[in-house]
Formats: C-alpha cells, structure tokens, sequence
C-alpha cells in the first residue's frame, strides 16, 4: 500500500468514527429511518421487534444503542 493510500484510508476511518460518535441515541421513527437507509414501516416493524421503542407521551423514541 502506498503511502497516500494510508493517509486516504485513515482519514475516511477517522471520519467514519466521527460520524457514528455523533449519531443520537433516541431518534424518531422518521429519522431513524434515514439513518439506516430503510422504509419507515420497515425500520419501525424492527424496532418494535427488537423492543427499542420508547413512548413519551405521543412521542415514540427509538433505541439506537445496543439494548
């Protein structure tokens, strides 16, 4: 491997890392599914599934962190 290719590899590890230390813990249904790249129905069948869902009032928060 050359040595560009290790900065180039290292920077897109770094910003990777970056992006996922950023990421919320409790999303929306909506938001949830964006961030996954899914269907909204599909991502809110998974949550219920995995029981990561939380109601606050009329609000529904999903888990994103491991339960």
């Amino acid at each position: 491997m050359t040595e560009r290719c290790k900065v180039m590899t290292m920077k897109v590890e770094k910003e990777c890392s970056e992006r996922i230390r950023k990421m919320k813990k409790f999303v929306r249904y909506s938001e949830g599914a964006k961030m996954y790249s899914m269907g909204l129905t599909k991502f809110q069948a998974l949550a219920k599934k995995v029981k990561a869902c939380y109601k606050v009032g009329q609000l529904v928060l999903v888990n994103t962190e491991g339960c």
